[in-house]
């Protein structure tokens, strides 16, 4: 069977970077978050919960129990309500957890080429209102970064948030530094993905903020990156570290939490304990669940996967 039209874009941006392109040049030339708008613009959201559903599995075969899914494919106020309307079914209808997150600015749309403050304006008076209202949302994020949404236009967007009583989180300095890292802090975010490019005055704010930085060892493999995120740095000032697989058509197609695992420790040299927490306490405290699970308390959710290992660290080997 062919592949789909979306599936077959995101390879050919993969073999363009295996030809040098950067993640930089694929997405100004229209490639990379853009080009997986059409098919799910297209699809409904029972189709968009079929799609996802194998790949939900697969993740809780690798002993997941709880997921983060976000929006901002869709780029449209429809189809990214449509987007955590397909997640929300996805957790009533499996036996997982899922947090929903309104990715309002991701990418540029085609259409608003040549109105990017319109499209701002759009996700901050109609997007980000009509999910908080519709209840679709626990959080709100967004792309600061020079193919992506400037540090102004963030703030704008988090401001809104605020005044909607939903928590935020950035991709932070993960091609650049724009100061990412300093803008979560500010805004008490959950959390700060990424951070490759994150310099101490960010880290040592998201450390104060208590905002957790998520790496991404699937992102930064799949893009074969060079600059490693800080993690001494963020060891120094105790910023906690969460793990996760980033899993996205464009730049981290994984579905094995496991091979995270390993890969936050051969790549980034985390000790086994600090990927191993980072996959279960501190993912927790990025979506703001640490009271209710993360770790085996008394008063917290038996979200427990069995494995039959002789020690944890075998869980990163």
């Amino acid at each position: 069977m062919p592949h789909p039209p979306r599936l077959r874009r995101q390879q050919v941006g993969s073999e363009q970077r295996l030809k040098g392109a950067s993640y930089e040049e694929i997405a100004r030339g229209g490639g990379g978050i853009v080009s997986t708008v059409a098919a799910t613009r297209k699809a409904s959201v029972e189709e968009l919960v079929e799609a996802a559903r194998p790949r939900l599995h697969a993740l809780m075969r690798g002993g997941v129990t709880t997921v983060e899914i976000k929006s901002g494919y869709g780029l449209s106020t429809q189809a990214e309500l449509d987007m955590l309307r397909a997640a929300r079914s996805l957790g009533d209808s499996e036996t997982v957890r899922i947090a929903t997150t309104l990715l309002a600015l991701h990418a540029l749309p085609r259409e608003y080429r040549n109105r990017r403050a319109e499209f701002v304006r759009l996700a901050i008076e109609e997007m980000l209102p009509a999910a908080a209202e519709a209840g679709l949302a626990q959080a709100v994020d967004a792309f600061a970064e020079g193919i992506g949404f400037t540090v102004e236009e963030v703030r704008a967007l988090f401001e809104a948030a605020a005044r909607h009583g939903l928590r935020v989180k950035l991709h932070a300095e993960q091609l650049s530094s724009l100061s990412g890292a300093a803008l979560a802090a500010e805004f008490g975010a959950l959390s700060a993905d990424h951070l490759e490019h994150a310099d101490e005055a960010g880290i040592e704010a998201m450390a104060k903020a208590g905002t957790v930085a998520v790496l991404l060892p699937g992102a930064f493999y799949a893009l074969s990156e060079a600059r490693k995120p800080p993690v001494d740095l963020l060891r120094k000032h105790r910023v906690p570290m969460a793990v996760a697989t980033d899993c996205n058509p464009g730049t981290s197609p994984v579905l094995s939490p496991t091979l995270m695992l390993n890969m936050a420790c051969t790549l980034f040299r985390l000790t086994p304990e600090e990927a191993l927490a980072g996959m279960t306490r501190e993912a927790a405290r990025a979506l703001g669940w640490q009271d209710e699970i993360g770790t085996i308390s008394a008063g917290k959710a038996a979200d427990l996967c069995i494995w039959r290992i002789s020690r944890p660290a075998e869980l990163c080997y």
